[in-house]
């Protein structure tokens, strides 16, 4: 018999356990579903979501349950996006953002909202008119960590119910119009020469304060030397009288020729030359003082 009608013979006598073969090829390549690691995928049966399969090799019942969507879990940033909003105290800014975020239940994202980047959008705006309309223009410049914080959590909470984590909501920039800028440019430089003028101000003031001290310490000082000159002729008085009291009026004249003998000798021994005339009864007076002396001596 030819090999061709023993393969055909065997063909159609097994020809029940072939198609179960087939079929069972088939069934097992449909219930397997290998799922990447950057993707979740969710399951619906009759229609209805059954289960969300994660990284990695899950089975599924074929022809009952089919993949629904295919969700990529990897983080995905909103393209940036500016958004109008008038502060507190009625000034247009211009509020530039940038939002990252990534799905983590995609089973409530995927039957919750249909274009997900589009509803996030969506919800920043209004989260930044809000924020912005409770502030004055000056607080939103000077507080743009905080006001961020406040912008990342409002997100947060606003999108959690989607099966969304917000990663990082940031504010890039505030924007003015140009008649604005030109305002707060005057008012800047307004400050600035008011700074200028207090620190001269303040300069000014030291300066004086500094000179009174100064003026304080000189008059101290010479009263000080004052009271020491004071004290100095005080006890030479004193010494005086009680000279003149214990030995009379020789110890007076003594002194006086003392201190003309001084006198002179410091005119003799100043700088330059000198010509000195001097009264006959001076220098009687003189004569005298010398003979006090001499007899001191």
């Amino acid at each position: 018999m030819p090999i061709e009608e023993l393969i055909l013979n065997a063909i159609q006598g097994n020809i029940v356990y072939l198609l179960l073969a087939v079929l069972f090829v088939v069934l097992v390549l449909k219930a397997v579903r290998i799922v990447s690691q950057s993707e979740q995928h969710v399951i619906e049966r009759f229609g209805r979501l059954h289960s969300v399969l994660g990284p990695g090799i899950n089975m599924i019942i074929p022809f009952l349950d089919r993949v629904a969507h295919k969700i990529s879990i990897l983080e995905r940033q909103l393209p940036t996006a500016s958004q109008d909003a008038i502060t507190r105290d009625n000034v247009l800014v211009q509020i530039d953002t940038s939002v990252f975020y990534r799905i983590t239940e995609p089973e409530k994202t995927v039957y919750r909202i249909r274009d997900v980047d589009s509803a996030i959008s969506t919800t920043v705006a209004g989260i930044v008119r809000a924020e912005i309309g409770k502030m004055d223009l000056d607080e939103v410049q000077a507080n743009r960590t905080a006001l961020m914080t406040t912008f990342k959590k409002l997100v947060e909470v606003a999108v959690d119910d989607w099966g969304i984590e917000v990663t990082r909501a940031e504010i890039l920039d505030v924007n003015l119009d140009a008649a604005t800028r030109a305002a707060m440019m005057q008012q800047l430089n307004a400050e600035r020469a008011r700074r200028a003028q207090v620190t001269e101000a303040e300069g000014s003031k030291r300066a004086v304060e500094l000179g009174a001290d100064a003026e304080l310490y000189a008059s101290e000082q010479s009263a000080k030397a004052r009271k020491v000159l004071a004290d100095a002729e005080a006890y030479a008085t004193a010494a005086v009288a009680t000279a003149i009291t214990e030995h009379g009026i020789e110890a007076a004249q003594y002194q006086v020729a003392l201190k003309q003998v001084e006198a002179l000798t410091a005119l003799g021994t100043s700088n330059g030359s000198q010509t000195v005339i001097v009264p006959a009864s001076a220098m009687d007076a003189f004569g005298d003082a010398f003979k006090l002396l001499k007899g001191r001596l």
